[in-house]
């Protein structure tokens, strides 16, 4: 049985509900996971929250002493309450999450987007940790970030700080789903690139991907694309090329703004490596003109998907803390 201090994690997303248990130093014991299942309500997808607490505690045989929980949307991090989450039923408007889960598990509960989360956890626990200012861009099924500058994970007045995937890259561009046109989203999101490989199966540009996917244009996802580019598809590397080097722009416009000494790209189109960070490091280095950018590192995550997970962690632990613990997790109250 352990006897250090445990803090719980959990990542809600649309599809599924990550969780772990760990010790403040980063050293996870147990994870699960379980299907979001929204449509259920929040209610009922707070409860399996709590259902997996449990079973953590089980397998640990030790409650943790506070929860960390992403949530894909905006919160209320002080008050721990909900506040739009586009990508669940309901959206979950002004839902007091923590004060719910806090009664049902019998621990505090703190609430932080889900994508400053990544960048927490990357901060304290990932290629971050030798850093003081550092930006995290999460390229999924949206683009998402975090910013940490002087040592601090910047939230802003309503914790939405860091939302990069909705700056402006193309003026008139495609409509975002955050209402605005040109966000640098819809131009180097998973999607966005996934619909460039459809395009070319469907228009005969990429016999390599098509046979890939088995003509099953439903199958394409970055990994393909990246397998087919890898595979000597010329059609799909130029695809991937030019959503990196909008990704690039987008880069250095953060580069140029608060000039930190590491960008880290982390989620499902970062798997991609070189194919993705080469072109958006010459982008960067185009792009940057005010300043040396040679010191900037432009990498991907070293924690896959558990920079969340861990981001949750480090957040449940900074905000218990101890005398003489590490400022790196002391976050934003």
């Amino acid at each position: 049985m352990p006897t250090k201090e445990l803090f719980a994690s959990v990542d809600l997303g649309g599809t599924k509900i990550s969780s772990a248990i760990g010790t403040r130093d980063g050293e996870i014991l147990y994870e699960n996971r379980v299907p979001t299942e929204s449509h259920q309500g929040p209610a009922a997808v707070l409860e399996r929250v709590a259902v997996l607490i449990r079973d953590l505690e089980a397998h640990v045989g030790m409650k943790p002493l506070a929860l960390g929980m992403g949530v894909p949307g905006l919160a209320d991090c002080l008050e721990g309450v909900t506040k739009f989450l586009p990508n669940l039923a309901t959206q979950w408007r002004d839902v007091p999450v923590a004060a719910i889960l806090s009664t049902s598990i019998g621990c505090p509960v703190f609430l932080l987007n889900d994508a400053r989360m990544a960048a927490l956890g990357e901060y304290t626990f990932g290629r971050g940790k030798s850093t003081e200012t550092m930006v995290l861009f999460t390229i999924g099924t949206g683009i998402g970030g975090g910013v940490v500058i002087d040592g601090k994970l910047r939230l802003g007045p309503l914790g939405a700080a860091g939302e990069l995937g909705h700056q402006t890259v193309q003026r008139n561009g495609s409509l975002c789903g955050c209402g605005n046109r040109g966000c640098l989203e819809t131009l180097a999101s998973g999607p966005a690139l996934v619909a460039e490989g459809v395009r070319l199966v469907l228009s005969g540009l990429a016999p390599i991907l098509f046979e890939i996917v088995s003509g099953n244009v439903a199958a394409i996802t970055p990994k393909e694309m990246g397998d087919a580019a890898r595979a000597g598809e010329t059609s799909v590397h130029e695809a991937i090329v030019t959503a990196a080097t909008w990704l690039g722009i987008g880069v250095a416009n953060v580069v140029t703004a608060i000039h930190p000494e590491l960008v880290v790209l982390a989620g499902s189109v970062a798997r991609l490596d070189e194919l993705l960070l080469e072109p958006v490091r010459d982008t960067v280095r185009k792009s940057v003109r005010m300043f040396p950018v040679d010191a900037v590192r432009i990498e991907t995550s070293d924690l896959g998907e558990r920079s969340g997970l861990l981001g949750g962690i480090a957040l449940a632990a900074g905000k218990v803390g101890r005398e003489g613990f590490d400022t790196k997790l002391q976050v934003p109250v």
